[in-house]
């Protein structure tokens, strides 16, 4: 219960602030539109009105919540829980180009992280492309990452999961050349002691000593790949997906849908995150460092 009061007060604290802006941004259009009809609006009027608005500037909590409720929870009780329509589906869609994009982000961050660790050249010459890289604004290579891959016959997927990767791979790469450089000189001169070759170098000592500095990167590497797929979805037009829901409702003022989805696409990337955190737990817990 002492863990869960911070939470429960940030997230009334945030809950409290939504609802007051709602009311400062909402009003002004409830207050002309009173005017043109010659009425005159107590405060608990306006309040109900900047409340209940189909299409607010800023829509209320609770207008959100019945949002999600009606794509989620209502359309699977109704057996169409992956329609079209839910939000399930459009999460599944943006999950898989995620996940890809995270898995492969993962495998060229190790990569890139161990030639870095055990090659001097790559070292000086690698590493600061790689930080460079970071310096390119996605909303600009994205487009870029799509038409070039749709020329060469490659659609779908793969051109969201690579912008995935592009987003995840980074944060991979610092953490795993920190953690395989976290060793002391003491436990290396150890390991030279004992004649270990360099491959049993890594394994022993360089690749178990980088597992906190690793999952912490993986964290990271989840919320970037997320967003990644996302920002993926916009630039191609798509009809499916957490993105494709955001580019919709801009479409069309309804800035209701493009709350849900973004609640929706937290809800996700906490989701993912925290399984990574469990495994974490459970694999810092059988080397014996938890």
């Amino acid at each position: 219960m002492r863990n869960l009061l911070p939470v429960l007060t940030i997230v009334t604290a945030i809950l409290v602030i939504w609802y007051a802006a709602a009311v400062a941004l909402n009003a002004q259009w409830v207050r002309d539109q009173a005017t043109r009809a010659g009425h005159e609006l107590s405060l608990p009027a306006l309040v109900e009105a900047t409340w209940s608005q189909d299409k607010p500037k800023l829509p209320a909590p609770h207008q959100v919540a019945v949002e999600i409720w009606q794509t989620t929870g209502a359309m699977v009780l109704a057996g169409r829980g992956f329609s079209k329509r839910s939000l399930f589906y459009h999460s599944w869609i943006t999950f898989s180009s995620t996940a890809l994009g995270f898995l492969l982000g993962t495998a060229l961050g190790v990569a890139l992280a161990i030639g870095i660790v055990y090659n001097r050249t790559m070292d000086m010459s690698v590493m600061p492309w790689v930080i460079a890289s970071q310096t390119i604004p996605i909303l600009a290579i994205a487009p870029m990452i799509i038409v070039v891959l749709n020329a060469v016959g490659i659609s779908g997927l793969l051109p969201k999961a690579m912008i995935s990767m592009y987003l995840s791979f980074f944060p991979v790469v610092v953490g795993m050349v920190k953690g395989l450089r976290s060793p002391a000189t003491m436990q290396l001169d150890q390991m030279r002691t004992w004649n270990a070759s360099p491959a049993q170098t890594f394994w022993k000592l360089r690749l178990p000593s980088s597992m906190p500095y690793l999952f912490t990167s993986l964290k990271i590497g989840m919320a970037a790949s997320v967003v990644g797929a996302i920002v993926g979805e916009l630039p191609t037009g798509a009809v499916a997906g957490l993105g494709a829901r955001l580019l919709a409702g801009s479409y069309y003022g309804q800035t209701i849908q493009i709350w849900s989805a973004l609640i929706m696409a937290a809800t996700l990337a906490a989701v993912l995150v925290g399984l990574i955190g469990l495994v974490q737990r459970m694999t810092l817990r059988r080397m014996g460092m938890a």
